[in-house]
């Protein structure tokens, strides 16, 4: 592990305060450990400090370490032991975190580094001329199935390529990061498979058929090999009477059950496949609960706010006229229903709860979403 110091004098400011708010929940957070076990609040402590400034001052583990009585070396060795912690002043409008983890670095984060390179500074830590990005590579962020991808303040944002990479350092340099749909940057619900669902598509094997004849044969071959004859009969075995040969009486009667198991096998109907499965029919564009759509407006909302919606959903939506969050938060529960189904969805609309989502985007935007969510939307 490469030894992690403070930043050099020269960055480091006189004094560090928690604002009004983040002093109210550092005192908070205090309380839920037990007395006599306070200190154990020093990584949360550090956290929301580095959340405020940016980076890990050292007149924050000063102040964090005199609010849980601990001496100041023992903050300094959590600082400096966990690499989450940033010493030194990073981008004040982004500070990028690379994966450079296996599954990564197959999907093409090398290529995402050196447009970190060419765009920031060609060294990690490094801050651009405007001291507003920097940049870094770390070990996994957790999301492997969705690589490559980076990590900016809490959000993640997957699938990228270089030029989505620079899309997006781009805007956040412009100072408009939040205006980014985090997570996967493709056409993907979350972690699911690209392209949608793959599973019980495809049409399953067909049943062998074996005809009565040969199942007899079968039978008959398998009972004799799997009746030992016991050695007291071993003198009876060379007898050629079926009512002294047990070997010889058994193949009597089972070429006749063989052969009843057989035929009732043959008029038994094969398992449907999954492709023999008649689809749900989709429902018709003139049934009376369709919800009612609208001409294109000038200005539509990013339906892409909602969680389930990608840019696919939201371009047929837009074919059947639903440009607003407005119109989304209306929709009544057949209508609900209606568009369920012509999405082929199977309850999705009720699960993600679109209704609730558009309620809020309607009344208040993304200020209001993370309000009711606690949350920004994807």
């Amino acid at each position: 592990m490469s030894v992690r110091r403070l930043a050099e004098d020269q960055f480091q400011p006189a004094a560090f305060a928690f604002n009004d708010e983040n002093a109210a929940w550092a005192d908070k957070t205090i309380q839920k450990y037990p007395a006599g076990r306070q200190q154990s609040a020093v990584i949360p402590l550090l956290m929301r400090a580095q959340e405020q400034d940016g980076w890990v001052t050292r007149a924050a583990i000063e102040k964090v370490a005199d609010m849980l009585d601990m001496a100041y070396i023992r903050v300094l060795e959590v600082a400096t032991f966990y690499t989450q912690f940033q010493l030194n002043p990073v981008g004040t409008r982004a500070h990028i975190q690379v994966c450079g983890t296996t599954p990564c670095m197959l999907r093409g984060s090398e290529s995402l580094m050196a447009v970190c390179k060419s765009k920031i500074h060609h060294h990690p830590f490094e801050r651009n001329a405007d001291g507003t990005l920097s940049w870094e590579e770390v070990e996994c962020l957790g999301a492997c199935v969705n690589a490559p991808m980076v990590m900016i303040g809490k959000d993640t944002y997957e699938d990228l390529t270089p030029a989505r990479l620079e899309e997006i350092i781009d805007t956040f340099e412009a100072g408009n990061g939040a205006s980014i749909k985090v997570g996967p940057q493709i056409d993907r619900h979350f972690s699911s498979p690209e392209g949608g669902p793959t599973s019980l598509l495809a049409e399953e094997p067909k049943t062998k058929k074996v005809s009565a004849k040969k199942a007899v044969e079968e039978a008959v071959t398998a009972t004799v090999d799997a009746a030992p004859v016991p050695p007291s009969e071993a003198a009876r075995a060379k007898s050629t009477d079926a009512e002294t040969n047990a070997a010889l009486k058994t193949p009597v009667t089972a070429p006749k059950a063989a052969a009843k198991n057989a035929k009732a096998a043959e008029e038994q109907p094969a398992p449907a496949t999954a492709a023999q499965v008649a689809a749900p029919a989709k429902p018709s564009l003139t049934d009376k609960n369709r919800p009612a759509g609208i001409e294109k407006p000038e200005t539509s909302d990013d339906l892409k706010m909602i969680s389930g919606v990608g840019p696919k959903i939201e371009a047929t939506l837009h074919e059947i006229g639903i440009f607003t969050f407005a119109q989304v938060a209306g929709w009544k529960k057949a209508e609900r229903e209606w568009v369920d189904g012509y999405l082929n969805f199977k309850g999705r609309i009720e699960r993600d709860d679109w209704i609730k989502q558009a309620k809020a985007l309607a009344k208040g935007g993304e200020a209001e979403y993370i309000k009711v969510f606690g949350k920004k939307p994807r």
